[in-house]
Order: C-alpha cells, then structure tokens, then sequence
C-alpha cells in the first residue's frame, strides 16, 4: 500500500469494503478475501494477485483430498529419518507399523525400542502387522528382488527387536494372513495417530527405493482414510504372534 501511495481506507474505498475489513487483511496472513476483492486490490495497488495472497493460489491448485497430501517422495529413502521419528514422538493415541518387514525402522529411529515403551505405557496403542517369513509369497518375493538382505532375513530383524523389548502392554505383533499377504507386501501402511507414510511397491524394488507419501487427514473419506481403511482390513484378518522372549542369563 505504501508504494501505490495508498492508505488502509483509500483501498478500501477502490476495493468497496470496510477500512476495518482491510486491516484485519493486513494483520492476518491465513485470512483470504473473495476472489473479486482480491483482484480489486491488486488492481488498485498494481501487483499481481498471488504476491498479495500466496495461499490462495497454493490452495486452489490443492483441493479436496489432495489436500491431504502433505508431501511425496520418489523414493522412501529420500523422506529424512528426522520425519518417522518426529511422527513416531508426536503420536499419542495410535501407531500402526504396517510395512511387510518393517526392518529399516530399527535403525532410522533412534532408541525405538524405548520410545515405544514409552508410548505404550502413556496407553497409545503400538501395532505391528508383518509378514509371515516362512510364507509362500514371501519366498517368491525374494526370488523376485534377488537381494542378499532376504525378506524373510528383513522381517527377521524385526521379531528380533520386539523380542528384546520383552512384554510390554499396549504393544500387538501379528502376520497377515496367508490370504492378504499379496495386498500387504504390495502396500505399507504407516500411521502416526492422523498421519501416515504409505509406500505402494514398485514392481521389483525393495521398499526404499518405492516411492512414499505422506498424508495427513483433513475429513473422514480422503486418501488418509481409504489407506487406513486397507490397513485395518489386513489387520482384522490377521495372526498373532507368539513372540520369543530373550533368554536371561543367572
């Protein structure tokens, strides 16, 4: 306003609005004017709309349920470690591990085994739905990726790790049934109370190098939702696990 030479009044006159209306647009940035008002302004101060009110252009191009995606990756290794573990610390109700082996957690996330302790113990709800690593299409899924690090090896570290932790209340493993282990191990699911990182497989890469997205609810029938909803699916039909408790030494 000051370089058109304009006052808070002036431009409301030009813009046919209240002097008090222009105020409240300068003194907050998330307050958006129609779409006429804003075009009025940026002709009687001679710029461009989208430098006046950024957000307005960010949200058209987002609508609906795309607003639900707060960021995409090519691929989950390019989602920095500081994202899991700062959705894994903000959780407070429900944290679903749904990756088909789950094995990269245990080493991106700093003491996890402690954070889920504690987590748990605050009475959020820790579950890991995995696959079954003596199952048929994990055999063939590793004939499929051909990698020394094996499935059954990946989903192997992660039985380890919820061995050591011990009992701990609050905390569920199980497989997927033998029926959906096709649909698991071609879409993780990882949910963080309303956020999640869902991976869909590509072909024959291994999870880090498919891609990644991160959603965050904004209703109750977006993509958030349709992700959860799969994951819950997988999770009805599911096998607990009798896991191994670590052996301690007299």
């Amino acid at each position: 306003m000051a370089s058109a030479g304009l006052s808070p009044r002036q431009l409301a006159l030009r813009v046919g609005v209240s002097g008090k209306t222009v105020e409240r647009w300068v003194a907050d940035e998330e307050l958006i004017p129609h779409a006429r008002n804003r075009e009025d302004a940026s002709a009687a101060l001679g710029v461009e709309a989208a430098m006046l009110w950024p957000k307005a252009v960010r949200d058209r191009l987002k609508t609906g349920s795309d607003q639900e995606i707060v960021r995409s990756y090519p691929y989950r290794s390019a989602c920095p470690s500081t994202v899991w573990g700062e959705l894994i610390s903000d959780a407070a109700d429900d944290l679903f591990f749904g990756g088909f082996t789950s094995y990269f957690l245990w080493s991106h996330v700093p003491a996890l085994p402690d954070v889920l302790r504690r987590k748990a113990a605050k009475g959020c709800r820790v579950r890991f739905l995995i696959g079954d690593p003596e199952g048929s299409v994990t055999t063939r899924r590793e004939e499929i990726e051909g990698v020394a690090m094996a499935v059954s090896t990946r989903i192997g570290t992660t039985l380890e790790q919820l061995s050591r932790m011990g009992p701990t209340e609050g905390l569920e493993a199980r497989f997927s049934a033998p029926s959906d282990a096709t649909n698991h191990i071609s879409l993780s699911v990882f949910r963080f109370d309303d956020e999640a990182l869902v991976t869909p497989h590509l072909a024959t890469q291994v999870g880090h190098d498919s891609p990644l997205l991160h959603l965050r609810r904004r209703g109750e029938q977006g993509m958030f939702h349709r992700f959860v909803e799969h994951a819950e699916e997988l999770w009805s039909r599911s096998v607990p696990i009798e896991l191994e408790r670590p052996a301690h030494s007299s």
